[in-house]
C-alpha cells in the first residue's frame, strides 16, 4: 500500500507528543533511575505517583512514573493540542471513528480528552497544562545523560499501512518508511507533527505495544557518557542496543531499559521536516543500513521485546517479512 497523501487540514490541530505514563513496580527504584542516571527533573510526587521533566520542558511533565500491581506496562501516551476548539473537535473525530471518548481529570492538565487509537493505543489530548519556571540553564542541575525533551514514541503495530492511514486522517506526516517489497506492505513508518522526524512511529510486530519513548540529548558525547555511568552504577544489564548512527532519521543513538523494562532511547541529530511538501524517504526493508547506518544489525530482542498497553490484549501482524537479524 502506497504512503497516503498527507492531510495537511486535519479535522484537529494536534502540536506534538507531552508525556506518557508508565506503570513501575517500586517508586524507590524507578525514580533513582530516571533521576540519577538518566538525568530528568522531579516536578512533583506522592505515595503513588512522581511527574518527571526534562531540562528544556516548561510543561509540568513528560514522564508520569505510576506505581502500580502491573508493572512494566503502559497506560496512556499524551499530546498537547493548540487550542480548546480542538478537544471538542479531537472528540467528534474520535467519537465518529467508533473509538471510545470520556473527558478525564488529570493532575496538573486542563480539559483532557481520553480515547484510543485504530488498534488500540490508549491516547489523551489537553490544550492546557502547568508551565514551570525554566531549567534549561540550571547548569548545576544537569546530570546523567542530560536529557533536553521528550521527542517521539514507537509502538508495535500488527497493520502499519492502517496505523499510517489512521495517523495521516489527523494530521500527522510520515518522513521515512520501510516497505516490504514483495507484499508491498509497509513494515514501519515515522510520522511528525512538531517539525522532527517523527513524533509517533510505527514498527510491524505484535501490538499494540510500546517499543520505546525516546529523549533528545546535546549531542553524541553524552550518550558515550550514560554508558560509562550505567556500567559503573549496576546498570550494564539494561544497555540493549547501541550506540550508532540509524539510516532511517540520521539520528545518533541508544536503547536501554528501565527496572520494569520499558525500553527508552537516547536520541539526538536528526533533521528538520517543517516543509508541507517535504517528501518521505523510502528504505528497502533488506537494506541493512535502514537500522544502522554503519551496517551492524540490531539484536533479536529489539524487535520482539516491547511493553503492553493496559486494557489491551496484542495480536499478532500477519506481515511475516523480517529485516536482518543480528544473532
Amino acid at each position: 500500500m502506497p504512503v497516503p497523501a498527507s492531510n495537511l487540514y486535519p479535522s484537529f490541530n494536534t502540536v506534538r507528543l507531552s508525556h506518557a505514563c508508565l506503570n513501575v513496580a517500586d517508586l524507590v527504584v524507578s525514580k533513582t533511575f530516571y533521576t540519577k542516571i538518566l538525568g530528568m527533573q522531579v516536578s512533583d510526587e506522592t505515595d503513588s505517583h512522581i511527574y518527571l521533566r526534562a531540562m528544556e520542558e516548561r510543561g509540568h511533565h513528560s514522564v508520569i512514573l505510576q506505581r502500580s500491581d502491573h508493572p512494566g506496562t503502559v497506560e496512556v501516551m499524551g499530546f498537547k493540542t493548540y487550542d480548546e476548539q480542538d478537544l471538542d473537535n479531537a472528540e467528534a473525530h474520535f467519537s465518529a471513528q467508533g473509538c471510545p471518548t470520556e473527558w478525564v481529570d488529570r493532575p496538573y492538565q486542563g480539559r483532557t480528552l481520553l480515547t484510543c487509537d485504530n488498534i488500540g493505543i490508549p491516547l489523551e489530548f489537553y490544550h492546557k497544562m502547568d508551565r514551570l519556571p525554566s531549567l534549561h540553564q540550571q547548569y548545576a542541575l544537569y546530570r546523567g545523560v542530560k536529557p533536553l525533551r521528550i521527542d517521539h514514541f514507537n509502538c508495535f503495530s500488527p497493520d502499519v499501512d492502517a496505523s499510517v492511514a489512521f495517523y495521516n486522517d489527523i494530521g500527522f506526516r510520515v518522513t521515512e518508511y520501510t516497505e516490504d517489497e514483495e507484499s508491498g506492505r509497509l513494515w514501519a513508518a515515522w510520522m511528525h507533527r512538531k517539525g522532527g522526524v517523527h513524533d509517533m512511529a510505527f514498527t510491524n510486530g505484535t501490538g499494540p505495544r510500546m517499543h520505546h519513548i525516546a529523549f533528545w540529548v546535546p549531542t553524541p558525547l553524552n550518550i558515550i557518557d550514560l554508558l560509562d555511568l550505567m556500567a559503573t552504577t549496576g546498570y550494564v544489564r539494561n544497555i540493549e542496543r547501541g550506540p550508532g548512527r540509524h539510516g532511517i532519521s540520521n539520528a545518533f543513538f541508544l536503547y536501554i531499559l528501565d527496572p520494569d523494562g520499558h525500553r527508552i532511547e537516547i536520541y539526538c541529530s536528526d533533521y528538520q521536516t517543517v516543509d508541507p511538501d517535504h517528501e518521505p524517504i523510502k528504505w528497502d526493508l533488506t537494506d541493512p543500513q535502514r537500522q544502522t547506518l554503519w551496517g551492524a544489525a540490531a539484536p533479536k530482542s529489539w524487535f520482539e521485546h516491547g511493553t503492553n498497553f493496559v486494557g489491551q490484549t496484542p495480536r499478532e501482524s500477519g506481515l511475516k517479512a523480517t529485516p536482518i537479524i543480528a544473532s
